[in-house]
């Protein structure tokens, strides 16, 4: 499903914009609210694939802005339903729905059970970030089952043979991770990214290849996008809801406007 979309959007000569945000944060209600903004920007151009964070005790990789964001979402009782909600939101928009969760979420509720009220909400697929693709036969079997993309993640420390199998595990996309480390918006993109995409290619001409961890600006996302099949945002857009006391109306034109920026930047990255 989400591969469609980056192959509709490669097909129109451009990469696939992808924004990050949790649930749960400010609110779910405002949650929600947020992640159909970025849908939309400032004059209907916004992302094309949303990836809905379910807030986690251990978030492995998640950067500082996202931590600060999933605590308080957690501690104000968020839970993984409320994900769903999100999702059915966002399948209402043009854009395409996703989840990024840890993998003991998805076991702790069951993961036919995940992958069927994903489906069921409109759903295309699920990033997991901590999960081998070579440990997961339930996930496998789940996913596959209720129609779902499995997008796993490579990083520069991996090996060719693991690219490999990862990628050979994926549908839809694969992830990489353009530095070593946790997320968070940067003043410069990772030299590394470049290589990482490199070597994904070398392996699977097909999948397509999305680079995250870092892009905060349309300028770095017409950078990314001149070699990347997917630009992936996070910290920067939730930068824009992360102010406690801040009235949300003013925080979500500042997060269209961002959202409006990342899109001229994807559309400008392969003229």
């Amino acid at each position: 499903m989400s591969g469609r979309v980056v192959s509709a959007c490669l097909d129109a000569g451009r990469p696939a914009l992808v924004g990050y945000l949790p649930v749960g944060y400010p609110s779910v209600a405002d949650s929600i609210e947020a992640v159909t903004a970025i849908t939309e920007g400032t004059d209907g151009r916004g992302v094309d694939l949303v990836e809905i964070g379910i807030p986690y005790s251990d978030p492995l990789m998640d950067g500082l802005v996202i931590q600060h964001a999933t605590a308080k979402a957690r501690a104000r009782g968020v839970r993984t339903a409320d994900a769903f909600r999100a999702v059915e939101a966002v399948a209402a928009t043009s854009a395409t729905p996703m989840v990024m969760t840890y993998w003991n979420l998805i076991e702790a509720y069951g993961p036919d059970r995940f992958a069927r009220d994903l489906a069921a909400a409109g759903g295309a697929g699920v990033i997991t970030p901590d999960l081998p693709p070579d440990d997961c036969p339930e996930w496998i079997e789940a996913s596959d089952a209720h129609g779902l993309d499995r997008v796993f993640l490579i990083a520069p420390s991996s090996t060719d043979e693991r690219i490999a199998l990862t990628m050979r595990s994926c549908r839809g996309w694969v992830y990489a991770s353009s530095v070593m480390g946790v997320t968070g918006a940067r003043a410069a993109t990772s030299d590394a990214a470049p290589v990482i995409v490199s070597r994904a290619r070398s392996v699977d001409q097909g999948l397509p290849v999305g680079i995250g961890l870092g892009v905060s600006t349309g300028d770095q996302a017409a950078e990314i996008g001149a070699y990347a099949d997917l630009v992936i945002v996070g910290s920067a857009l939730l930068k824009c809801l992360d102010s406690d006391g801040a009235d949300l109306p003013g925080d979500l034109r500042r997060l269209r406007t961002l959202a409006a920026d990342l899109a001229a930047g994807v559309d400008r990255a392969r003229l």
